[in-house]
């Protein structure tokens, strides 16, 4: 074969040609003119330096060469075309993608899991891969691929990324199921004296903006512990006094052991937003889980 270029059409020229073995047929078939078909033959024989076909008492016959590229040709041009129907109409039932999703161990807990779940049923073959959200390197992430969506609270510097809001979430206070301080109606007074664990993002830290809410407010809570994340929070207010604040998205399935107070006097919220790069905006099987994400988050 000589360094010429290979041209898809070419192949798809090719591909009509060893079917019809006919180059007026052959035209036809490609809704072409025959001089077109009979130029893009010259080209192919120079392609492969070989005849491909010659002519015959009807037709043309195909070369041993020509005989050699039949399945090859064929499978390769059928993968092309089905690839190009599976990234124009996705059917999430039958379809194979691999979507990387970064988030916050909270967002793991409320949003993924049960996106996972819904995907078991609706798209078996669709695989999440997670990964710790990184605000700081979201955009460069999200731009070079390392990433395909992040489901977080947006920030300035995202500006450049496309959005959806999901949720706007609350905190609520837990503490074990039988804690006798915890009563619904608690005042800002009670709430203080009470032994607080907090989640601290980068670590050792004992203050966080609900802190800031209290002081404006003239209070202090008391914070004994200062964990890096929110997931085992549960499980150790479960089996003692302490107590946390904790996204209320994340209780689920867990209020049975739990006590779960309101605390409307803080008024600490945030929004939790699909974010997303323009790379991604246009695959179909890409809009299909953001579309599933914002279903399940009205929920």
């Amino acid at each position: 074969m000589n360094s010429i270029r290979p041209d898809l059409n070419l192949l798809i020229t090719l591909e009509a040609l060893l079917a019809e073995r006919n180059v007026t047929r052959a035209a036809a078939r490609l809704n072409l003119s025959q001089p077109a078909v009979s130029a893009q033959l010259n080209r192919l024989r120079d392609l492969f330096d070989d005849p491909l076909l010659v002519p015959a008492h009807r037709g043309m016959t195909p070369t041993a060469k020509a005989l050699e590229l039949m399945v090859p040709l064929r499978r390769a041009l059928d993968d092309l075309r089905t690839t190009l129907h599976t990234h124009r109409d996705f059917d999430p039932a039958h379809a194979a993608l691999t979507v990387t999703i970064a988030g916050s161990d909270y967002v793991q807990t409320a949003v993924i899991i049960p996106l996972v779940l819904a995907l078991r049923e609706r798209a078996p073959g669709v695989r999440v891969a997670v990964r710790h959200l990184d605000p700081r390197r979201l955009e460069s992430q999200l731009a070079n691929g390392d990433i395909d969506l992040a489901i977080a609270t947006p920030e300035p510097s995202h500006a450049q990324l496309r959005k959806q809001h999901l949720f706007e979430e609350s905190y609520v206070l837990i503490g074990r199921r039988d804690h006798p301080q915890l009563k619904p109606g608690l005042s800002i007074k009670d709430y203080v004296l009470l032994d607080h664990i907090m989640v601290s993002r980068r670590g050792g830290e004992f203050s966080t903006a609900i802190d800031d809410a209290l002081a404006a407010l003239g209070h202090q809570r008391r914070v004994v512990m200062s964990a890096a994340s929110f997931l085992f929070l549960p499980e150790i207010v479960s089996s003692s006094d302490l107590v946390a604040m904790v996204p209320r998205r994340m209780l689920r399935g867990q209020t049975e052991r739990l006590t779960v107070v309101d605390v409307p006097w803080l008024g600490e919220h945030f929004n939790v937003s699909l974010i997303w790069h323009a790379r991604c905006h246009a695959h179909p099987g890409q809009r299909w889980v953001r579309e599933l994400i914002a279903e399940l988050a009205t929920m």
